[in-house]
């Protein structure tokens, strides 16, 4: 795209103003010496001074100074900056000068802006290498050993192929949770919004989970008994979602022997915050911003103890957030970690 010149004429103009004062001055002193000032002449020769120097001033600084300013704006136009190329350029060397650093620092922010995308991109592809590797090596050991002859061993068959089957139900796990996130994502989930009690999904959540916290002496429990329904408006199925992974989150990471304490309270005229609260082990200051990235990992030695699919919390986010809501997390090393979450009141209920 051809680049507009809009010329400047300050620098010629100031220049030539100095060099004819200069030659003035000298030429009238050059006068008094010889015999006496003629106004009239001295004038006459500052006038055309001026001329002469402008008009040299003006086409040298094109040739050597503009026509370089116009070949940068060129170059520049080529990386297509829409901030340099949709408007006539200016040679005037400070606001040339403004221009390409304003230019440079855009450019820096879109470059580093994309070194953060890059690293993303890295961490999320190794991330999703690790997930996936994991339970297709384990399915492929078991059925390379039940070829190899373990297969006759009607006992070892049974086993072998029940935790090869745990392996694509692994699978099958994180893709579904892969897809879902993508819909999420993309803002191509449809939510079925309705009226329902939290109270009592939150105590069905407790009622699926018992056993699993049973296993780590966990106690599930509100904070106060809540006598009351409070209806809010959401997905339903979306919010059990949310409130399962939370729970489920804290039931892992918890001390055993500890609580998972779920509060809902009011927030302001239209809203409730739901609280799960744990005190487990916690999460250091500087992975709290990082936790709802996908396959985030706070621990980074590479090993997974606790199964599940690395995603839960990034769909946690991504939920409340096609809500409209907002989610928050605290927590103190050591000492335990609060996960909340806003919700619409359903209107016309008395909460």
């Amino acid at each position: 795209m051809a680049i507009t010149l809009r010329k400047s004429y300050k620098f010629a103009f100031r220049s030539a103003l100095l060099i004819a004062g200069v030659l003035s001055v000298c030429m009238g002193f050059f006068m008094q010496i010889k015999a006496s000032i003629d106004w009239s002449l001295l004038s006459i020769f500052a006038f055309l001074s001026f001329l002469i120097s402008f008009f040299v001033i003006q086409v040298r600084v094109e040739k050597f100074i503009y026509k370089r300013a116009k070949k940068i704006y060129d170059d520049i136009s080529l990386l297509e900056s829409s901030s340099l190329s949709s408007r006539t350029i200016t040679t005037d060397m400070a606001t040339l000068t403004q221009e390409i650093e304003k230019f440079a620092k855009d450019k820096k922010v879109e470059i580093d802006t994309l070194k953060i995308r890059e690293e993303y991109r890295k961490d999320f592809l190794g991330n999703v290498s690790h997930e996936l590797k994991t339970p297709l090596f384990t399915v492929q050991g078991y059925i390379l050993t039940l070829l190899d002859g373990a297969m006759k061993d009607k006992n070892v068959r049974k086993k072998y192929l029940q935790r090869a089957n745990k392996g694509v139900e692994r699978l099958i796990y994180i893709v579904k949770d892969l897809d879902m996130i993508t819909k999420l994502e993309v803002g191509d989930l449809h939510l079925e919004m309705s009226d329902f009690d939290i109270i009592e999904l939150i105590q069905s959540v407790f009622d699926l989970l018992e056993m699993k916290a049973l296993k780590r002496n966990i106690t599930l429990a509100f904070d106060m008994e809540y006598i009351h329904p409070i209806i809010v408006r959401a997905d339903r199925e979306r919010i059990q979602q949310v409130v399962t992974n939370l729970i489920v989150n804290s039931i892992k990471y918890g001390n055993e022997n500890g609580t998972t304490e779920v509060s809902v309270e009011n927030l302001i005229k239209n809203k409730v915050i739901v609280r799960v609260t744990d005190n487990g082990e916690g999460i250091a200051r500087q992975h709290i911003p990082r936790l709802f990235e996908r396959f985030y990992r706070v621990d980074k030695s590479g090993s997974r103890t606790e199964g599940g699919s690395g995603l839960g919390l990034s769909i946690v986010k991504h939920i409340i957030e096609a809500h409209d809501e907002k989610i928050y997390v605290e927590s103190v090393l050591g000492v335990g970690s609060e996960f909340s979450f806003t919700l619409e009141k359903a209107k016309n209920k008395v909460v």
